[in-house]
């Protein structure tokens, strides 16, 4: 008699959890898991999903076993698509505040500009994912994939006029603990549009190719 779905990813992540953390083993399993849930997920056609999909991969990573960075997953709750799926709302939530946040900030710093001269200093509250003693193997590939960028194609992809803001760069600066768009407008003195639409148009694409590839979507 077969499994149904709950139970077989049940004992997959038990044969998971049973190897140990960046073994190749654990990363077979963890990578087999990430198929059978991610068709599962909550979709919706934000220019900030995708951002919020990859966080929740490296949660499921460091937590689906140690609990590195949150509650470790407990299968009484629910099964791991619950659980996920509670995740990702949550980082969509909070990804929609923040960017209504920087766009409030930025018309705000304007306004006290051009009134007082002085700048206006706000706290940004972002609650960025701590950084682990070990990064999970997948995560660590995504690393090495875009710093060896072997066919420099992530270097040449740049915007226009700012060879120094390429894909290479943004991706880096995205991967948690992330950089903040507003952070990222400030440092290259670019709009939050003009760099949030790049990365969704030309980076993310590359790093869904690279997801393709390694079979995690």
């Amino acid at each position: 008699m077969e499994k149904n779905p709950d139970e077989h990813l049940r004992y997959l992540i038990t044969q998971a959890c049973g190897h140990p953390l960046g073994s190749q083993e654990r990363q077979k399993l963890l990578t087999q898991i990430i198929r059978l849930t991610s068709r599962k997920l909550w979709r919706e056609s934000t220019p900030y999903y995708q951002d919020a999909l990859q966080q929740t991969w490296l949660y499921f990573c460091r937590n689906i076993c140690e609990g590195l960075t949150g509650q470790i997953y407990d299968p009484t709750y629910g099964s791991v698509t619950t659980w996920l799926n509670a995740y990702l709302k949550r980082r969509l939530q909070d990804f929609y505040l923040n960017l209504h946040r920087e766009q409030a900030t930025t018309v705000s710093l304007r306004h006290y500009q051009s009134t007082s001269g002085d700048r206006n200093e706000t706290i940004d509250p972002i609650d960025n994912l701590p950084a682990t003693p070990q990064a999970p193997p997948i995560l660590e590939n995504l690393e090495i994939w875009v710093k060896t960028d072997s066919d420099g194609e992530l270097r040449h992809t740049h915007i226009q006029g700012h060879p120094e803001v390429n894909c290479q760069v943004l991706i880096l600066k995205r991967l948690p603990p992330e950089v903040s768009w507003r952070e990222l407008s400030e440092e290259f003195g670019l709009p939050i549009p003009t760099l949030s639409s790049f990365y969704q148009r030309q980076c993310l694409p590359r790093l869904r190719k690279f997801a393709e590839l390694e079979g995690l979507l």
